[in-house]
């Protein structure tokens, strides 16, 4: 047994569990991750990954459960404990401050004073020794995604950290980027650091991780090493028993699909720092269907439900879509309402962008008290509900108005991104049978959502995106969430490419 295989572990998280609610995002979960390692964490959308990694950080606490440094059981009860005992996270979401230089934002969080003259000293000194150049006097906002993570490695190396958390790092990052990265986490953990790298992407856990774990459900069901594991096996254990193909109510497709809706062919899609998000996909979309997207995150189904929506145009071939179409963001709060303004002002901002002349305020507020009432509203008070603030509603509130609001006129083409998400059962069941009622009544449904299940529960057929290719399956679960992984080959889309 090397040296390595005997010291204690450089962080331990044993038998944790954490509940929101009555729902539970762990259950028992362990991951012990050695010195001078990198210990790759998979799973599916929703499997705990992050909610642990939270836990390890101090963010969360747990309800049951032990954290061990170094072989020293502890308690975090924020982050700050997790940085003094020499653990760093490296966000999904970037906590950096765009107005800011990057000094300023090394200098930010740590201990005493904000010393600015300390942090222009560390920025060179600390990403010279760890390889990751950044000019400290460079505002954090203008620096691309690539130099953004290793602004937020930077950190996490001037205030100690010897173990570092990665959530999704590479989903942001251009290919050459990614490599980049993964050099740098060898080279950390050769250098007796430790590193944690959450990832979906089996074959980057396969070629940088010395330890892999795969957590499902909440619950650990893996742990080897590469050596020992594939990408089937990885697969098996992050996907469970394959279920058989459902769609909304039989399992069987409940209704012949109608007329084409829409057409892409040899569509290309970008992403906002201008790289390939969509590559080549050709498909049709008909009436009377409800057409499941599925996807791991950073596959390029953000952009492509934008452009279906109608929110983005092609960078190269096309995209023929409907007059009349409605769209349900996944951030209802950011894309889709304004918590300050009234439900009438906020039925109001239904296709405002295209809209000319005066608004008949007669007219919305009938049509918000419509909506209300048939889309059961509830917590809009008084004579008038129509003037009820968007943020006096509950969430699953809120998203029925969306819904109806994105319905209203009968469009042809509704597309749902995440329509569910952090909604109770009632108005899940609620939303999944607007959606229904939509594709029965003539219109082509397009949803996406990060839960599998709910995908395949409500599709008719489903689409998969990865690496920026569509592809179609036949709908068994097993078959699509390999599809997701780049697994195995899907069935192409007829007329796709990818």
């Amino acid at each position: 047994m090397s040296a390595l295989e005997k010291a204690p572990a450089a962080l331990e998280l044993l038998n944790v569990s954490k509940r929101f609610g009555s729902a539970p995002a762990l259950e028992s979960a362990s991951l012990s991750v050695r010195a001078g390692t990198v210990h790759a964490v998979l799973g599916e959308n929703g499997a705990g990954k992050t909610t642990l990694m939270r836990i390890a950080f101090g963010m969360l606490q747990p309800d049951a459960g032990r954290t061990l440094v170094s072989g020293a059981p502890t308690s975090f009860r924020s982050p700050a404990d997790a940085i003094a005992a020499g653990i760093g996270m490296v966000h999904q979401h970037f906590t950096n401050v765009p107005a800011m230089t990057v000094a300023e934002n090394v200098a930010l969080g740590g201990h005493g004073r904000f010393d600015l003259k300390r942090a222009r000293a560390d920025v060179p000194r600390v990403s010279a020794s760890a390889g990751l150049p950044l000019d400290p006097d460079a505002l954090a906002g203008e620096l691309p995604v690539g130099a953004q993570q290793r602004l937020e490695i930077v950190k996490a190396l001037a205030r100690g950290a010897r173990t570092l958390l990665l959530d999704e790092p590479t989903a942001v990052l251009a290919p050459d980027e990614v490599d980049q990265l993964l050099h740098w986490l060898r080279a950390f953990a050769s250098g007796g650091g430790s590193a944690v790298l959450i990832t979906h992407k089996l074959h980057e856990a396969l070629a940088a991780a010395d330890d892999v774990t795969v957590l499902r459900r909440g619950m650990t069901v893996f742990t080897g090493t590469p050596a020992t594991a594939t990408t089937d096996t990885l697969a098996a254990a992050m996907l469970g028993e394959a279920a058989a193909p459902r769609s909304s109510a039989t399992g069987e497709r409940s209704m012949q699909p109608g007329p084409v809706v829409v057409v892409a062919t040899n569509l290309t899609l970008h992403d906002p720092r201008g790289l390939v998000a969509i590559r080549d996909a050709s498909f049709a979309l008909h009436a009377n269907e409800i057409v499941g997207i599925a996807a791991v995150e950073g596959s390029g189904q953000r952009e492509l439900l934008l452009a279906l929506a109608g929110r983005l145009a092609p960078a190269t071939g096309t995209l023929k879509l409907p007059a009349r179409t409605g769209f349900v963001p996944e951030d209802r709060h950011r894309d889709a309402m304004i918590l300050d303004f009234t439900l009438a002002e906020n039925v109001a901002l239904h296709g405002a962008g295209s809209r000319k002349g005066r608004l008949d305020w007669r007219s919305v507020g009938q049509s918000a008290r419509e909506l209300v009432q048939s889309f059961d509203v509830r917590g809009a008070r008084g004579p008038r509900p129509e003037l009820t603030k968007g943020r006096a509603l509950s969430g699953g509130n809120q998203q029925k108005l969306v819904l109806g609001r994105e319905l209203n006129g009968a469009p042809s083409l509704l597309v749902a991104e995440n329509p569910t998400r952090g909604l109770d059962i009632r108005a899940t069941e609620a939303v999944h049978e607007r959606l229904r009622a939509a594709r029965n009544n003539g219109a082509c449904v397009v949803v996406y959502s990060s839960d599998l299940d709910e995908v395949l529960g409500l599709s008719d057929r489903v689409l998969v995106v990865h690496a920026g290719a569509v592809r179609e399956t036949t709908g068994q679960r097993d078959e699509v969430g390999r599809a997701m992984l780049g697994v195995t080959s899907a069935t192409l889309a007829p007329g796709s490419s990818g």
